[in-house]
């Protein structure tokens, strides 16, 4: 064996896992992303899917899709920046960009690009980045590959950053970056309080909004917008992966930033263009979520009651107030233990433990679709208190 490969050997968390009958990951769905689910020929209630306006399966977007890839082929075969750009590309960025309420818009292939592009592409050597110790794993690999100086905030803590803007010198470019719902706890960030911060220092505010558009303001714009401060966030992100139905993602801001990006941004200059079907998907949906408020006031509906349910079974759910419900276990195996158990009785959540989360925080994530019914809530709260009450988890 050679030494990269025997080096890698010593991994073995995974085998462990498996040997224990307790590995809860790659389950093959073969079905329709739906509030149910096909696994091994089993119907299983699905909580476990970010897809927040529940329109990953509407035949509307199907069909546009379809559409879409008769007419244009099934892909782009190369980036944006050379042969890659559509005229439905150009569409989408526009419809975007007057739903947010911004001068540009960028589309990259994934939400992930767009974080990993935009923050590590901004700022220069002498420039400062602070983000929230609980931002999403894409805006830190973007940290990695910047050169300027990081300063990481304590989580939701705005006193924190206040000192940790106060470290920055007033001449040099200062980007505060933070998720607006934290996508394994559901928690939110106080973006007017960042937004008051980043006047007081003269500095430049992005938000990621992959887990508030589709759930929270005014046709499901997001937290910026809930919060009454969207035009003075100089960047908002979002994914098609989640709400959208889609896939890719997007930086809405002004041009002057978006002309900068568009020939320096690596992760979007060097990745091939979404595909039509995908972008055909993203602007259907984008429609829906407009036309259709109804399913933004059904989703409200359905967390509030799993969260009231969660509280009265005595589950430890932190801070969250979005369809995203963290149940907190608090032990590596055990959270894959219950994960196994519930799959068991015909329900899908997903585990989270270290190193997404400290050990101590491990948690079973448990999220809601516009389209699940009160029925089919009750029954996974059900299901969800004979398992954890058998852990010992709750009285």
């Amino acid at each position: 064996m050679k030494l990269l490969q025997a080096k890698l050997d010593k991994y073995q968390e995974p085998q462990k896992a498996k040997a224990a009958g307790i590995y809860p990951y790659f389950r093959a769905i073969s079905s329709e992303q739906d509030p149910e689910v096909t696994i091994n020929d089993r119907k299983v209630l699905m909580f476990g899917s970010n897809c927040y306006t529940g329109l990953v399966n509407d035949p509307r977007i199907k069909e546009a899709a379809i559409e879409a890839t008769r007419k244009y082929g099934t892909g782009c075969a190369g980036s944006p920046f050379l042969n890659g750009t559509l005229d439905i590309h150009k569409e989408l960025e526009a419809r975007i960009a007057e739903y947010i309420g911004k001068e540009d818009v960028m589309i990259y292939s994934t939400g992930f690009g767009v974080n990993l592009g935009v923050v590590s592409t901004l700022t220069g050597r002498e420039d400062y980045i602070l983000w929230d110790e609980q931002d999403h794993a894409s805006i830190i690999e973007g940290l990695r590959l910047s050169f300027s100086k990081k300063l990481k905030y304590r989580h939701r803590d705005l006193d924190s950053l206040e000192k940790q803007l106060q470290k920055c010198e007033p001449d040099k470019a200062k980007l505060i970056v933070t998720d607006s719902v934290f996508s394994m706890e559901g928690d939110v960030a106080d973006v007017k309080g960042i937004v008051e911060l980043a006047k007081k220092y003269d500095a430049t505010v992005m938000v990621d909004e992959a887990h508030g558009i589709g759930v929270f303001g005014e046709g499901g714009r997001g937290v910026c917008h809930a919060q009454g401060v969207a035009a003075d966030v100089d960047l908002i992100m979002g994914t098609f992966s989640k709400s959208f139905a889609s896939l890719g993602g997007f930086i809405a801001t002004d041009k002057e930033i978006t002309n900068f990006l568009r020939h320096h941004s690596r992760s979007y200059i060097f990745t091939a263009s979404p595909t039509p079907a995908a972008t055909a998907a993203a602007l259907k949906a984008l429609e829906l979520m407009q036309e259709e408020p109804e399913r933004q006031e059904h989703l409200w509906e359905m967390t509030n009651y799993a969260l009231e349910g969660f509280r009265a079974m005595g589950c430890e759910i932190g801070h969250t107030s979005t369809p995203i419900i963290p149940l907190f276990v608090r032990d590596n195996y055990k959270t894959f233990g219950i994960t196994r158990d519930l799959l068991e009785d015909g329900v899908f959540v997903n585990p989270v433990v270290s190193p997404a989360v400290a050990p101590q925080d491990t948690l079973i994530r448990f999220s809601l679709m516009a389209t699940h019914t009160k029925e089919q809530v009750t029954e996974g709260l059900e299901k969800i208190q004979k398992v954890f009450r058998a852990y010992g988890l709750i009285p």
